[in-house]
C-alpha cells in the first residue's frame, strides 16, 4: 500500500512540476491559441477574431486595382510616318542637271543630306529651301515642301525623305528588361507590348512581373500576364512615355511552427493561405498544430464591416482569421481564402510540444543533479 502511494504521490508531484515548468517561460515560436484568443475585442484586447468561412472569404478577397485610365486605353496608335521635334530624317535630292547642280559639285547629280536633325520648335533646315516646318507632317508632305522651295532654283528636283530612328517619338524603357534604353516609336514596335519585345523581353518570371506605363501626370500599371491575355490592355504608345517591368513587391510573413519563418514575396498573382503554408514548407510536423493557423490583417473597414455584420466600424481593424486545418472544410477554406499583402501567417505549437519541452527540462535537471549528487560522494 506504502508503494502505491508513493508512486501516486511522485505522479502528482512530476504533474505538478512539469505545469509549473511550462508555465514559466520555456522557449516557443510565439503565443499559444489561448494567448491570441484573449487579443479579442469580447476578452482583453482589440482586435476581432473570426473564423473563416465561405462568406469570409468572399467578403475579404479584394485584389490591388491594377489598369489603364481611359485616357490610356483610347489613345490611337501613332502614325509611324509622322515627323516630330527631335526626330533625324534622311534626304536625297536628285538634280536633272549636271554641269553646274545646285547643291553638289560638277558632275554630282545626287546629294544626300544625312541625319537632318528636326530642332525644337519643329524645323529643319535645306541649303537653298531655307527653314522648312518638318514636326506633323509625314514625310510625303515634307517631300512636297522641300520640292516646292528648291523647284524655282533647280529644274524639276526629285527628293526622298526618310524618317531615321530618332528620340523625337521615343519612349524609355527601363528595370528588369532584357536591355533598358530610349526606342524610338516605328512601325514595329507602336504597342506597349511590341516595345517591350524591342527592349529585349522580361528579365524576371513573367508571373510576377508588373508594367508601368506613365505619361504626362498620370500612370497605369497592369500585370505582364494580363497584358498577354487582354488585348486592350495593349496600349499605343505616344513619344514620351516611360515604361518601367519591376516584380511585384508584395509580401507576407511567416511566422510560428511552419517549415521556415521568414517575410516571403508573392510569386503569383494570387496566393491563397495553404499555397502560403507551402512555400514556407507546410507545417512543422513536429510542432505544428494544424487547428491553429492564424493569419493577421489589419483590414479597411468597408471589408471589416462586411466579415462582421455591421456598419458602424472605422478605420482599420485588426482582423485574426482563424483556420483549422483539421475541420472537414478545413483544407478547403485554407485554398480559397486569399493571403494579401502584409499579412501575417502564424501557425501556433501543439500543447503537448510545451509538456515535452518541460518534462524534457525536468528530466535533464534532475539527471544533471543526481550526476551531481553522485560526483559529491565520490561513487
Amino acid at each position: 500500500m506504502k508503494v502505491m502511494f508513493s508512486r501516486a504521490a511522485k505522479a502528482v508531484t512530476l504533474v505538478a512540476l512539469v505545469t509549473g515548468v511550462a508555465a514559466c517561460g520555456l522557449p516557443r515560436s510565439g503565443p499559444n491559441k489561448s494567448e491570441i484568443y484573449k487579443g479579442s475585442v469580447l476578452k482583453e484586447g482589440d482586435a476581432f477574431i473570426v473564423t473563416v468561412n465561405p462568406r469570409v472569404t468572399k467578403a475579404t478577397a479584394v485584389m490591388p486595382a491594377l489598369g489603364f485610365s481611359s485616357a490610356f486605353q483610347k489613345a490611337g496608335i501613332v502614325g509611324s510616318d509622322t515627323i516630330s521635334a527631335g526626330d533625324t530624317l534622311g534626304l536625297t535630292i536628285f538634280e536633272n542637271v549636271r554641269d553646274d547642280p545646285l547643291l553638289g559639285n560638277t558632275g554630282q547629280r545626287v546629294s544626300a543630306l544625312e541625319e537632318v536633325q528636326v530642332d525644337g520648335q519643329g524645323f529643319i533646315f535645306v541649303p537653298y529651301a531655307g527653314r522648312i516646318k518638318a514636326a506633323g507632317q509625314t514625310p510625303e508632305g515634307l517631300r512636297q515642301a522641300i520640292t516646292r522651295k528648291l523647284d524655282t532654283q533647280t529644274p524639276d528636283p526629285q527628293i526622298t525623305v526618310q524618317r531615321l530612328a530618332g528620340d523625337g517619338s521615343a519612349v524609355s524603357v527601363q528595370g528588369a528588361v532584357g536591355a533598358t534604353g530610349v526606342y524610338p516609336i516605328e512601325r514595329p514596335t507602336r504597342t506597349l507590348s511590341a516595345m517591350i519585345a524591342k527592349a529585349g523581353g522580361v528579365a524576371i518570371e513573367p508571373e510576377s512581373a508588373l508594367i508601368r506605363v506613365t505619361r504626362g501626370g498620370q500612370t497605369g500599371q497592369v500585370w505582364l500576364q494580363d497584358l498577354y491575355s487582354n488585348p486592350a490592355l495593349d496600349i499605343a504608345l505616344r513619344p514620351g512615355d516611360k515604361i518601367v517591368v519591376e516584380r511585384d513587391r508584395r509580401a507576407f510573413v511567416a511566422l510560428g511552427a511552419t517549415g521556415a519563418q521568414n517575410r516571403v514575396p508573392f510569386e503569383t498573382q494570387t496566393l491563397s493561405a495553404i499555397e502560403a503554408i507551402a512555400i514556407v514548407g507546410g507545417l512543422n510536423t513536429g510542432l505544428a498544430d494544424p487547428t491553429g493557423v492564424f493569419v493577421f490583417r489589419n483590414e479597411a473597414a468597408p471589408i471589416a464591416n462586411a466579415v462582421l455584420g455591421r456598419n458602424d466600424l472605422q478605420g482599420d481593424q485588426r482582423m485574426v482569421y482563424v483556420l483549422d486545418l483539421t475541420e472537414p472544410t478545413g483544407m478547403f477554406e485554407a485554398r480559397d481564402f486569399s493571403i494579401r499583402d502584409g499579412d501575417t501567417v502564424y501557425v501556433t505549437e501543439a500543447p503537448y510540444v510545451q509538456w515535452r519541452k518541460a518534462l524534457s527540462a525536468i528530466t535533464g535537471t534532475v539527471g544533471a543533479a543526481d550526476s551531481l549528487a553522485t560526483a559529491g560522494t565520490g561513487g
